[in-house]
């Protein structure tokens, strides 16, 4: 039997233990042999060499995690032993690819916003991407949410949008109810169909890993160890914006894309989110990414209409 003592320095320990010590607990699971017992910044353990020398690997892991995260949970231990969970994991490659697609064709940012906006998404748990139609903000989000599911950082990815849009209402389209919602959602498969090959698509949506449903099914949900995109926001009240944002359960991440120049709501001072994103401004582990007409990266005519319609409204 050997002891040894480890030192957590530059680092509050509850950074590491979690609440009610949940984390330490759930890594000491995976040691029923080994002594363990934490003192402030002080880890005592006793036991084989080898269960010292993996638990302390596995605590400098997770120590190593924390640096790249908001917050740790009992699921990131769990990842400790089951799979990759090496720090570049966290990381875009320098060249800011952030997933590969179906033809094996990189996914990276596009501009400086989108590179913003993917550091801003490491860095907190809520982000907001802001700007006009065609700068990418849902794409980006939608690659940010594959990649993690790829890396086994998330369970699922949950996409969702408010059916509200101009001209129809939902009861005078034909069809069941998914065939009413499925044009709504249309740009999310789209952007989904890219990333992930048809046949592993339709396996991940029959088994719950990746749902899409209208903001109205999210109520009344915790949304636990998910990447959770609500695109379209500007077509939510504040209470609706409110209701999604109370989801985020333990290890999410929540990205909402809008575009206030396009409201569909019959008032449009009924838009939530700029309201929301101003309410939210001042708490830590929430950035907003502001995209503007020169971010676009549809065809070179798109910046140039919405710069013309932008003009028009404002005559």
């Amino acid at each position: 039997m050997s002891k040894k003592n480890i030192q957590l320095e530059a680092i509050d320990p509850i950074e590491i233990y979690g609440a009610a010590n949940k984390n330490l607990e759930a890594l000491c699971g995976y040691f029923p042999a080994l002594k363990v017992v934490a003192r402030g910044n002080e880890v005592i353990l006793e036991g084989k060499d080898t269960d010292i020398e993996e638990f302390e690997k596995k605590l400098r892991m997770l120590i190593e995690r924390r640096r790249h995260k908001m917050n740790l949970t009992p699921y990131d231990v769990e990842d400790l032993f089951d799979g990759d969970i090496s720090p570049d994991r966290f990381k875009l490659c320098g060249d800011s690819v952030i997933v590969h697609g179906n033809d094996g064709k990189p996914i990276k940012a596009r501009n400086r916003t989108q590179e913003e906006m993917v550091k801003a998404y490491f860095d907190n748990d809520l982000i907001f991407a802001v700007g006009p139609a065609g700068t990418g903000k849902t794409y980006v989000a939608i690659a940010l949410a594959v990649r993690a599911l790829k890396n086994r950082e998330i369970k699922r990815i949950i996409l969702t949008r408010p059916a509200v849009e101009a001209g129809e209402r939902l009861g005078f389209l034909p069809g069941d109810l998914k065939d009413k919602l499925d044009p709504y959602l249309q740009p999310l498969y789209d952007a989904l169909g890219d990333m992930i090959p048809a046949k592993r698509l339709q396996e991940f949506m029959a088994e719950g890993t990746i749902q899409i449903a209208p903001l109205a099914y999210m109520r009344g949900r915790t949304l636990d160890r998910a990447c959770v995109i609500l695109d379209e926001a500007q077509n939510t009240n504040l209470g609706q914006l409110k209701m999604f944002l109370t989801r985020m359960g333990c290890d999410a991440k929540f990205i909402v894309t809008g575009d206030a120049s396009q409201i569909d709501l019959p008032n449009k001072r009924d838009s939530g989110l700029l309201r929301g994103i101003e309410l939210t401004k001042d708490i830590k582990g929430i950035r907003t990414i502001f995209f503007r007409n020169e971010d676009i990266v549809r065809h070179p005519l798109v910046a140039k209409i919405v710069k013309a319609f932008e003009k028009g409204e404002t005559v």
